[in-house]
């Protein structure tokens, strides 16, 4: 079976002249050169007009290889000699906190419902994609055909359901699972067990020549990244020290350890002493981190209901603006308090109705 396609960057080859959409391209194993870029093709037509009502979609995959092949040499192009200074000058450091921006923009637009822009938001995610990939190209560390190829290996060795259990082999998979599973719960223990066996495989020379940071003896957490948010690290920390038996036995074990941190935390708040203050924050992290694993007990991400929180916080807000007498700042605490507790209670009559908010914001406003 042919699992990946070796379009772009053939096995074997250092390069190839590849023409799409008006656009030459000498393609290196180091990156695309474009030779001459001719800009009255780009504005290609969408594959079907918008509507209000969409009906359902079949991507045309020749017609996303072209333009992808567009998008991968219009990179190129900008991180070339006389392309971008800005792109140029970039580094993989320098624009960390653009792919993070552009992750939260995603979010954005998936909660807000906003399908008009989600698209373009998803195409800037993608550039920080082929940005990186660039980048690495261009220090020969590796192409977009490599990421690519990764990932076509993995999604075809971890669905042996779909592709059949000799595609999954011939992909990488070395562990024994059911491939005639149907559910969603057996998919999940087949994936579980083809990742742990990736993880047994034999390491790479490079990889075992490769100096572990600090020295320090492995852990099983570090395959926990700590590039995660802190909320999506907690949970994953505390999953993964639950499979070594080191875990609340329930929901309600938490409880006690939420009062005992809020009370260690007030503790070190009374002191009102400045040289404190790390004190104070190692108590309110302790505080966080339950609260993150009581919501994992509950099956409730915390990162997301944090999300949640703001949202209903912003829309309260917004209504006590739009309800008060005058601004906010000249009222007492009871009219404020008061003017909270009506934008509560409106907003969820709001939800019940379903007037006025996204299907996503109903249940809670109502919480």
């Amino acid at each position: 079976m042919g699992i990946i396609a070796e379009r772009v960057y053939p096995l074997g080859t250092q390069s190839q002249d590849v023409v799409f959409e008006g656009l030459l391209c000498t393609v290196h194993k180091n990156g695309a050169v474009p030779r001459k870029v001719n800009w009255e093709h780009m504005d290609l037509p969408p594959e079907r007009p918008s509507a209000k009502d969409p009906a359902p979609q079949t991507t045309d995959p020749a017609r996303a290889a072209a333009l992808f092949e567009q998008s991968v040499a219009i990179m190129a192009r900008l991180r070339a000699p006389g392309g971008c200074p800005w792109d140029r000058e970039q580094s993989f450091d320098s624009i960390r906190k653009y792919t993070l921006e552009e992750v939260y923009e995603v979010f954005d637009a998936i909660e807000r419902r906003d399908f008009a822009h989600f698209a373009e938001e998803l195409g800037d995610l993608l550039l920080q994609v082929l940005f990186y990939a660039e980048m690495a190209a261009n220090e020969g560390r590796f192409t977009i055909a490599d990421v690519l190829e990764s990932l076509n290996r993995k999604l075809v060795r971890r669905h042996p359901h779909v592709f059949g259990d000799e595609a999954s082999r011939a992909a990488g998979n070395r562990a024994e699972v059911d491939a005639a599973v149907e559910s969603s719960s057996a998919v999940l223990r087949n994936w579980e067990e083809i990742k742990a066996a990736e993880k047994r495989a034999p390491a790479s020379c490079e990889d075992r020549a490769a100096p572990k940071a600090g020295n320090q003896p492995a852990s099983r957490l570090d395959s926990v990244v700590r590039a995660l948010p802190a909320l999506a690290e907690a949970a994953k920390l505390g999953a993964k020290a639950q499979k070594s038996g080191f875990d609340w036995p329930s929901w309600r074990d938490l409880l006690p350890k939420l009062a005992e941190e809020t009370a260690e935390l007030e503790a070190e708040a009374a002191s009102g002493d400045p040289a404190r203050e790390p004190a104070i924050a190692a108590e309110l992290g302790d505080l966080l981190f339950t609260a993150v694993n009581l919501g994992r007990h509950l099956g409730v991400d915390a990162e997301m209901a944090l999300r949640n929180c703001n949202l209903r916080f912003r829309q309260r807000f917004r209504e006590m603006e739009r309800a008060a007498p005058r601004p906010l700042e000249e009222l007492s605490p009871d009219e404020l308090e008061a003017l909270w507790t009506q934008a509560k209670k409106k907003l969820a009559s709001r939800a019940v109705s379903g007037h006025d908010l996204p299907a996503q914001t109903i249940s809670q406003a109502r919480s």
